[in-house]
């Protein structure tokens, strides 16, 4: 429990009951005299201003914007009018407690990523840090917090008339209320959260690194000098020496990324990579356009996986009911069974040259094999191994009951889904 600073940052939150459960925790630890910032992206939040400026009314809380969209007319045209800046994002995503405890991964504040939406629930990955680690991490928020990209809320506030604190409060009870502290009791209540509380996970003691892109990323040219979390990666990826594994939602390598991993695969080194499938994917201009690079990827040595749709295996506790879908939302990359990154980054060019990335280096052989050994004797179940036949044909060939599959065509994808993924291949893939 939180007993002096709370220090959240996040790409995105939504008004459903993940968002409202978050605001009521921050508002709760505030009323015990916790001192709380929230640092939040602009530009795919669904949640209107005048509810930011409610919550802000609270004296333990400050929220503030980031690279916020200009007020005073329809979002499109104000994105549109401003595009150069609008369209770089922070895509951050961290949580500090005390200075003592910070998690850092990919999810948003949004019910699809805390598996509270019965369709197509995200499958996401964090990393839980204490020590040193938190210290860096909250000096990466800070570096976000006080930059002039950075707007108060109070900023947007127009003088007219709204809602107080306290009647929000009041309007939050009965059976809503009773329904968030019902969700947020069976997390509490789950095995994973008791055996955390009840000191029965390990921890890994392990040197980490907090790397990030400067948030000067979002009103500069690209180059390499700004793109800091991508080239530190490269470098880790540069000296593996027999394996490294990927796991990233949306990928599009790229000429350059195609290059890349040629030549770390005639190293000698075996490369594997996880990511949606067309009909796992809930982009699908990027599928569109990493479709493109599949090919090439399994022709430079890479061993491609496409995640099923109906992973359920993976998203649900054996007692659990399973899930109509799943959506793979994990960023990580593993290299040489001893080095974990986890963090924001995707493997595409709104990561790489467009928004500001974060993540956590963590250097631990012990961490890395627990990792790495379930995720490799489970993958065949979860996802789909992409092969090129000798005609240079691609199939799709999984494990489902326990027999083997092979597929010649985007599997479990309707026609709705390929239909959007044909008209989508006009998009410029260096906004994807």
């Amino acid at each position: 429990m939180a007993e002096r600073s709370i220090d959240a940052q996040c790409f995105l939150m939504k008004n459903d009951m993940a968002g409202l459960i978050f605001v009521g925790k921050l508002l709760e630890a505030a009323d015990r005299g916790v001192r709380v910032r929230f640092l939040l992206d602009d530009v795919f939040t669904d949640v209107d201003d005048e509810a930011f400026l409610v919550i802000n009314q609270h004296p333990n809380i400050e929220m503030r914007l980031f690279n916020p969209i200009g007020r005073g007319g329809f979002f499109l045209l104000n994105f549109l009018g401003d595009f150069d800046r609008a369209n770089r994002r922070m895509h951050n995503k961290s949580l500090t407690v005390d200075n003592q405890v910070s998690i850092v991964g990919g999810r948003n504040i949004a019910d699809e990523y805390f598996e509270l939406k019965k369709d197509g629930p995200f499958r996401d990955f964090d990393i839980l840090g204490f020590g040193p680690v938190t210290g860096d991490i909250a000096n990466t928020f800070d570096r976000f917090w006080n930059h002039k990209l950075s707007v108060p809320v109070k900023a947007f506030d127009s003088g007219k008339k709204k809602r107080d604190l306290a009647r929000v409060r009041s309007e939050f009870s009965g059976e809503l209320r009773q329904e968030a502290e019902s969700v947020y009791s069976r997390a509490i209540e789950s095995e994973l959260i008791q055996d955390l509380f009840n000191n029965r996970i390990s921890l890994f003691p392990a040197k980490a690194e907090v790397i990030t892109d400067d948030p000067e990323k979002l009103l500069n040219k690209v180059s390499r000098a700004h793109q800091v979390l991508v080239t530190r990666m490269s470098e880790v990826i540069d000296n593996a020496n027999e394996e490294v594994i990927v796991v990233t939602p949306y990928l599009i390598p790229g000429k350059e990324g195609i290059q890349f991993w040629n030549y770390v695969t005639d190293k000698g080194v075996r490369v594997i990579m996880l990511t949606n499938s067309l009909a796992s994917n809930n982009h699908i201009p990027v599928h569109a356009a990493y479709a493109h690079y599949r090919h090439r990827l399994i022709r430079a040595g890479v061993d491609l996986y496409e995640m099923r749709v109906d992973a359920t295996e993976i998203t649900v506790d054996k007692d659990e009911e399973a899930f109509e879908s799943v959506t793979l939302h994990s960023k990580a990359i593993m290299v040489d069974r001893r080095y974990l990154f986890v963090g924001s980054l995707n493997l595409d060019p709104r990561s790489i040259d467009i928004n500001t990335e974060m993540g956590v280096l963590v250097d631990s052989s012990d961490m890395s094999e627990r990792i790495v050994e379930p995720f490799l004797e489970s993958l065949l179940r979860q996802a789909y191994r992409v092969i090129e036949d000798k005609n240079g044909s691609l199939l799709w060939y999984g494990i489902i009951d326990g027999k083997e599959v092979v597929e010649n065509s985007e599997p479990q994808a309707g026609t709705w889904q390929r239909f959007k993924a044909f008209l989508s291949r006009i998009l410029p893939e260096g906004q994807l």
